[in-house]
């Protein structure tokens, strides 16, 4: 990692201060409450003229130059997404650790490889996951979601699909299927070869359509006064305040302090210790997961890991890198209220938390009124809209379309 990264993951982190003045112009722009308002439509249009499925208000997404988007390309990634054939034992995909009714992802406290092994992360959402500057919970060097997808296929710590070492016999399993070819050439006309590089990039492509714009709060935003309870209505006003902080990291259009977009000079890159853990007084995290400092190797990041989009947050408990908290609840009450976990599990208050972790009290209704406001941040056409499903579940198409044994 470069030492300017290094430093705007420590300004992020330790000197919210300063980031909140040399930033205010830039969070007037494009982070504060009142985005929906503020973005009237597109400044410019996609690179590739493709059509996103989104409002006129939200960003356009920013797409690697090597790998413009079009409809032929998505619907490869949309099928490869769903084919467990891209697991060693043929019983995982994509879609398995990544369900749509959740969100994109699988309810499990930390997701399970082939095998039946654990893993040591929750899965996180997939929803705008086209807006993120870099991907995984603590790993600013990955930067692009064709390079993420080399994490799960082919990492062995923990170990997910388990095709390291079997890169030839996956290029072999997806020859064989009847249709690849027909649709490797479509998406890819200058060369249809079925290789892992246009493999990650059509699993990349359809990801970034997986947009989500439609909660009780958007039209809440967009005018619709009844959208929303009153009770949501309350939950807001307490999670843009400064009593709670919540909002000084999930801020913006996906509640996230990381955020990438088409025309955006530089990203913005959010990673925090919130004080989960803390195992020896000093502010030290669990010994299988050390968070940005695993790849940084600088104490200061010791537990600090990226903030994730509080969209369709009900649907994706237990919640924190590891799962670690079951509900909305707990990590309101059993977390940030109390200035993070580990001030009642641990040995006290992280020493290393963010300055913005200083816990606050609510009462029951504010809670209740807090969780409310989060439960509208939920987008239900998002979570059954059938372009986002296994195009082969109703007809088995993957596993008895095939040239040959599989």
């Amino acid at each position: 990692m470069s030492p300017g990264s290094r430093s705007c993951c420590s300004l992020i982190r330790r000197r919210p201060t300063l980031l909140l003045a040399l930033g205010a112009f830039a969070l007037t722009l494009f982070c504060g409450p009142a985005w929906w308002r503020a973005q009237a439509r597109d400044s410019q249009p996609s690179q590739s003229m493709f059509q996103w499925a989104k409002p006129v208000w939200a960003p356009v997404p920013l797409v690697p130059a090597d790998n413009p988007m079009s409809q032929a390309k998505v619907q490869l990634g949309r099928i490869l997404f769903y084919d467990k054939r891209l697991s060693i034992d043929l019983t995982l995909s994509c879609g398995s650790c990544h369900q749509q009714a959740k969100a994109f992802t699988d309810g499990e406290r930390t997701h399970r490889g082939v095998n039946g092994l654990d893993g040591t992360r929750n899965a996180m959402t997939l929803a705008n996951v086209a807006y993120y500057p870099t991907y995984t919970w603590a790993n600013p060097i990955i930067t692009s979601l064709e390079r993420q997808m080399l994490v799960p296929l082919f990492g062995d710590h923990p170990l997910e699909m388990g095709m390291v070492g079997h890169e030839d016999e996956l290029i072999a399993r997806l020859s064989a299927d009847l249709e690849y070819p027909t649709l490797f050439a479509a998406a890819f006309p200058d060369d249809a070869r079925i290789n892992l590089p246009n493999l990650t990039k059509a699993i990349a492509a359809f990801e970034r359509t997986l947009l989500s714009f439609n909660s009780p709060y958007d039209r809440y935003k967009q005018g619709d006064a009844n959208a929303i309870s009153p009770a949501a209505k309350r939950g807001e006003a307490l999670f843009f305040g400064e009593r709670l902080e919540c909002y000084h990291c999930h801020d913006g259009v996906n509640f996230t302090d990381n955020h990438i977009q088409q025309g955006q000079a530089f990203p913005e890159q959010g990673f925090h210790n919130t004080g989960l853990y803390n195992e020896d007084g000093q502010g030290t995290y669990k010994a299988w997961d050390h968070g940005l400092r695993d790849v940084t190797l600088h104490a200061e990041d010791e537990g600090s890991f990226r903030t994730p989009t509080l969209r369709n947050i009900a649907v994706t408990a237990p919640y924190m890198h590891d799962g670690s908290l079951p509900t909305l609840e707990a990590v309101i009450k059993q977390h940030y209220a109390v200035k993070g976990h580990s001030a009642i599990s641990g040995k006290g208050p992280n020493p290393l938390r963010s300055d913005f972790i200083e816990g606050f009290k609510l009462n029951n209704r504010e809670v209740r009124d807090l969780i409310a406001f989060l439960n509208s941040l939920t987008d239900q056409s998002f979570l059954t809209n059938p372009a986002f499903s296994d195009p082969r579940a109703a007809n088995t198409m993957g596993s008895n379309k095939s040239a040959g044994p599989q």
